[in-house]
């Protein structure tokens, strides 16, 4: 289990950077269809019903929310189990709104940078220089000779910036809610552990960095230029960063505090929470299953759903493919895994070179077979009560479950 961290974002921090969940149109929900409308066969879809209940039963998670999407329509829907035990126990709906974590960097990060690339704004090739002009390259530690970390190296997690940063030490030295010396911190001290793009290192400080040469090309926070360019285009109704209102009501509650309440509505991960407030290109964004699967079939669409377009075509073939640039085994496209060594919850039936996956630290999973059309969206709170829960092996039988009811390509 991972220390506690003890810190929690305050009331004046989360209001300097509220992202506005409030008002959104219902419009881009996805129309529900029977599996075998879609060509699936919902008997065998069925079983996945007692893999998600086994880990429930045994405490894996405390319960989930499934949406299997097919094309453009919602075959499967269903939740399970509790969204809270503590301080009471509350029952799992299917509108439950989840802390994402790290598939916040998928459908947060991710689709607003390949915008900018679409429109012109930034190149993959760009060097992270141009945008941050102090940010230091990695050095050949025998040859002294400098190379640049570029944008496609961020995006595929091969620019061999170190994972994470130590909060309480960070903290210590910059105060809470510092993104300005956040970023300073990563472009200057943070250490450059490989030639960039010859090996895979995940790491949250590479889409902080992403969120960073974002808001210095566009001038608008991550936040606000997601919010308004993605989610509310789609016309999503409760995904956002920093939850209010309606949208915060339905969150799920997260890992519980020192002061023995969990998180409701504020992000979990640490740094995102202490020192971003929330607005984080790693971590931040709350969505529930429903709209995640219009944002899902969007992409396996190429783009666009129900007439709303966030991405180009060739654009989303593009973030789909891993950069031949790159080690080949590293295996990671733009922002999404392929089929590297942690694409295990894709299970074993899809696609081995056309999925992308992704998933978060919190219990929360998207898989996308764009062969196929075929998305499984899996939301758990499987750091609630305490962070103790496993849902790794579930993801893969689950995907396994769903594949395997497909009938028709």
């Amino acid at each position: 289990m991972k220390p506690v961290i003890l810190f929690q974002l305050t009331a004046a921090l989360a209001a300097a950077v509220l992202a506005g969940c409030a008002g959104r149109s219902t419009e881009g929900a996805l129309l529900r269809a029977t599996p075998e409308s879609m060509g699936m066969n919902s008997a065998k879809l069925s079983q996945v019903d007692a893999i998600v209940d086994s880990f429930v039963a045994d405490g894996s998670i405390p319960g989930a929310v499934l949406s299997v999407v097919r094309d453009d329509k919602i075959v499967y829907l269903k939740a399970y189990g509790n969204r809270q035990v503590v301080p009471d126990t509350l029952a799992m709906t299917t509108e439950t709104v989840f802390d994402l974590a790290s598939v916040s960097k998928c459908v947060g990060t991710t689709l607003s940078f390949m915008q900018l690339v679409e429109n012109g704004k930034v190149r993959l090739t760009d060097d992270v220089k141009m945008y941050i002009p102090d940010f230091a390259p990695w050095t050949d530690p025998e040859t002294g000779k400098k190379v640049d970390i570029t944008v496609r190296d961020l995006l595929t997690h091969t620019s061999g910036i170190a994972p994470y940063i130590s909060v309480p030490a960070y903290v210590e030295r910059f105060g809470i809610a510092t993104p300005d010396s956040l970023i300073r911190y990563i472009a200057t001290e943070v250490r450059r552990n490989f030639r960039p793009g010859t090996d895979y290192m995940y790491s949250c400080l590479n889409f902080v960095t992403l969120q960073n040469i974002l808001q210095n090309v566009t001038g608008e926070r991550l936040c606000d230029y997601t919010r308004k360019n993605v989610f509310d285009v789609l016309g999503l109704k409760h995904t956002c960063y920093l939850p209010e209102g309606e949208t915060l009501a339905l969150c799920a509650p997260t890992e519980v505090q020192p002061d023995g309440l969990p998180l409701v509505g504020v992000v979990h991960d640490p740094m995102a929470r202490v020192v971003n407030c929330g607005n984080s290109g790693n971590a931040g964004v709350f969505s529930n299953a429903e709209d995640l699967s219009v944002i899902a079939a969007a992409i396996m669409n190429g783009g666009s759903i129900n007439g709303h377009r966030i991405l180009s075509p060739l654009t989303v073939e593009t973030m789909a493919t891993v950069p031949p640039e790159n080690n080949p085994a590293v295996g990671r496209a733009l922002g999404w895994d392929n089929c590297s060594d942690s694409a295990g919850l894709r299970g074993d039936l899809f696609s081995r070179t056309r999925t992308l996956c992704h998933t978060g630290y919190t219990g929360t999973s998207m898989i996308m077979d764009l062969d196929s059309k075929t998305a499984v969206i899996l939301l758990t709170n499987r750091v609630h009560p305490y962070d103790e829960g496993g849902c790794g092996r579930l993801r893969a039988l689950v995907a396994n479950a769903v594949a395997g009811s497909i009938e028709k390509l």
